[in-house]
């Protein structure tokens, strides 16, 4: 463990080592003691205010969810930006939305290198949805639903004249809450952005994601419901954050409270901010956690599209309208890439199937960041998320389709070119198979987590029916209260606190041992002794943790996968399909049909505008790769030609316009003539100047490029031809860019 320069300077007097040792031991006990103390006030401290948060900017409540006709404990914030930051009211706002996992709101706001730091940077106006600790008495997931709708709207009619409608940062659970909304309310929404967010609950990889499991080894979601009962109708979040500590026993159990034992001069501090979040433990109703437990953990129903609201509406995510985002890790043991991506594999029979939805999912796969650290590390807030912030208009404008974004580090030269950032971010074209590339489950393992869906159906309704009312009876809201007191996690906090009269002497000795610390030298044998045996107990820790997991998914897999407990559960033949496909439903496939037989008739409406953008995407469709400084520059000529059409018009344009190419790309190459029927010669001219500056402002065309750009050249030759200079009106000219 390196040793804060603080301590590597103030080593003690003594010669002796074992003195040195035990006295610098001695002190940072008390001293860890101590810090474990004031982590105790800060959480009783959070527990009484009635809004609790740790976010790091100033901020004012705009929307309180518990004076809406249906109330519930969410409310909408505005982030007040501090001097520095200086954001444009006609920038697209960004909303963030952090996860009711068990934690307390304020993560993707936590410090200036944040999600909120980002967009503020990038001049964005900031909102942020949090929650109080308590629900409201009887408030469901479709309530809250209901409820940031309003906060949308509200952000919505606060930037009237915004270049694009809000784009939503769903963190961890708080994504699929956003898709959910997304899918029903589509208006609402610019692009959505996901962080670590799990869509498809039961993928994964053998061998690595073991939580997955955790549901079927219990026997089904009935634990969940008697958790719900006992604590009164409400759910403790701190068996949510168990569950989320147990994953890595060694982290846990030795090397968080380790790291602050070992150099508590440097680490209090930076423990004490991540424990009054990690700590800030939220109820919900039980009526809510049933639901993620029953239609999402267990279920995995969101992605076939099996999830309805009270009134019949179909939660479909294909009726999103805005680009989806996606950002996870290969590191993410919580949230793998599996489960944040598989939901694509799901809803879509192949990479044409997104672009006839007119859809557009880009995501990026990070190599090795945890899931803590794709909301709290700073390297991520300064790299991925400043990138993929200071790039989100471009999904927008990205034909439809399936794309990764790859982050590559700016050359020299390439500045002032629409890559002025310290990366430049590529969008390359990218089909299902890249997403099955990832890994996942086979048939025989889908087969399996069905069947542990159906035995926790079994289970539940078993105990719904003749345990649950006992158990509601004979529990109130005292004995309901005292449970979440006693609950493990919160009785450690409250043990270390000054409510412990115990605690008293350590307070007075960490002031003592403050003035008068004596560090040990980092060249102190016992304290590579000390380091030696850390990193053994954290390699027990670990091999323990690793035939844990294997038991779990040997057991898992072996029980489930046996055709007695199958055919008991009603699974029927072996071949079938397990789960809904929706993208094999007539239904879709009649609505795709439609759309292409529109589009197919519309090919040659449109004038200089539609046929600008027809030629660029055709140039690009030969390559797989679009980066940001060719977009960059189109949005510039976006301004001059497109200027009198809404944003969301304009990109509406572009996809049509990709569409019809891949419809057919002959007869939309063809319509470009008529396109430009009544423009003078200079103006084809000087569009297809720009033409060429924009589609070679990238990455370097293919000969197929090449190829095609020369196709589009002798089009608009023949329309120049026989243009008519006089007696015609030209749209707003597009300037040529030179240099």
């Amino acid at each position: 463990m390196p040793r804060s320069e603080a301590a590597a300077g103030l080593q003690t007097d003594s010669t002796d080592p074992t003195l040195a040792y035990v006295t610098d031991a001695a002190q940072r006990t008390v001293l860890f003691l101590d810090t474990l103390r004031r982590r105790g006030n800060q959480y009783l401290a959070g527990a009484a205010e009635h809004t609790p948060d740790v976010l790091g900017f100033e901020h004012e409540i705009l929307i309180d969810g518990e004076a809406l006709p249906r109330p519930v404990n969410y409310w909408l914030a505005r982030i007040v930006p501090p001097a520095e930051f200086s954001p444009d009211p006609r920038r697209r706002p960004f909303v963030v939305v952090d996860p009711r996992a068990g934690h307390g709101p304020g993560i993707g706001g936590f410090r200036r290198d944040s999600e909120i730091g980002v967009a503020l940077r990038e001049g964005h106006p900031c909102y942020f949805v949090g929650f109080r600790p308590r629900p409201i008495p009887g408030q469901t997931i479709e309530d809250i639903a209901r409820a940031e709708a309003v906060f949308l709207d509200e952000v919505i009619r606060r930037h009237p004249e915004a270049e694009g409608k809000p784009c939503v940062i769903g963190n961890c659970q708080a994504g699929w809450a956003v898709l959910m909304l997304a899918a029903v309310r589509p208006e609402l929404f610019g692009p959505i952005f996901l962080a670590g967010s799990p869509l498809s609950y039961w993928a994964g990889v053998r061998g690595k994601n073991p939580m997955r499991y955790s549901g079927g080894l219990l026997g089904g979601t009935w634990l969940t419901a008697m958790a719900g009962d006992l604590g009164a109708g409400l759910f403790d979040g701190a068996w949510l954050v168990s569950n989320f500590e147990g994953l890595n026993p060694a982290n846990t159990l030795w090397s968080k409270p380790y790291r602050v034992w070992a150099d508590p001069d440097r680490e209090a501090e930076r423990f004490l901010g991540f424990e009054k979040w990690w700590g800030g433990h939220v109820l919900m109703t039980a009526e809510e956690m049933n639901f993620i437990a029953n239609k999402l953990f267990v279920g995995n129903k969101l992605s076939s599209g099996e999830i309805s609201l009270t009134d019949g509406t179909p939660v479909d995510i294909r009726n999103i309208k805005s680009p989806v985002v996606v950002f996870c890790s290969h590191g993410d043991n919580i949230t793998p890439p599996q489960q944040a991506l598989g939901w694509i594999l799901d809803l879509y029979d192949s990479a044409e199937d997104i672009r006839a939805r007119g859809q557009t999912i880009v995501y990026n796969v990070h190599d090795s960041i945890g899931h803590l650290g794709i909301f709290v590390a700073a390297s991520i807030a300064r790299k991925e998320h400043s990138e993929l912030i200071h790039n989100i208009d471009i999904p927008e404008l990205l034909p439809p389709g399936l794309y990764e974004v790859i982050l590559r580090p700016r050359q020299p030269g390439q500045e002032g070119k629409g890559a002025d950032g310290d990366y430049v971010a590529s969008f390359e074209a990218r089909t299902l198979d890249d997403i099955r590339a990832l890994g996942g489950n086979d048939d025989a393992d889908e087969r399996r987590f069905a069947a542990a869906a159906r035995l926790s159906e079994v289970t539940r309704g078993l105990y719904e029916t003749f345990a649950a009312p006992f158990v509601r009876a004979m529990v109130g809201e005292p004995a309901g209260e005292w449970a979440r007191r006693l609950h493990p996690l919160r009785l450690q906090f409250e043990m270390f606190s000054d409510l412990n009269p115990a605690m008293l002497p350590v307070a007075l000795a960490a002031e003592q041992v403050r003035g008068q610390r004596q560090p040990v030298g980092v060249g102190n044998p016992w304290l590579a002794m000390q380091e030696a045996w850390s990193q053994g107990m954290v390699a027990a820790l670990d091999g323990w943790r690793q035939m844990r997991d294997t038991w779990a998914e040997q057991a898992f897999l072996a029980f489930y996968g046996a055709p007695a407990v199958q055919a008991a559960l009603g699974m029927g033949d072996a071949d079938g399909r397990v789960r809904r496909r929706p993208a094999n439903d007539p239904a879709h496939r009649e609505l795709v049909r439609g759309a292409v037989a529109n589009l197919r008739a519309r090919i040659a409406e449109g004038g200089l505008t539609e046929a600008f953008a027809r030629a660029v995407i055709y140039v690009r469709l030969a390559e797989r790769e679009i980066d940001e400084r060719a977009l960059a520059r189109f949005r510039h000529i976006r301004r001059r030609i497109g200027a009198d059409r809404s944003v969301a018009d304009f990109k509406a344009m572009i996809r049509e316009q990709f569409l019809m190419l891949l419809i057919d790309h002959r007869a939309a190459i063809r319509a470009i003539p008529q396109l430009l029927a009544g423009l003078s010669a200079a103006t084809i001219a000087d569009a297809m100047a720009d033409i060429e500056d924009i589609v070679g402002g990238g990455t370097p065309l293919t000969d197929t490029g090449r190829q095609r750009l020369a196709e589009l050249a002798a089009a608009f030759t023949a329309a120049a031809e026989r243009a008519t200079d006089g007696g015609t009106v030209d749209p707003k000219p597009v300037r040529r860019r030179r240099g």
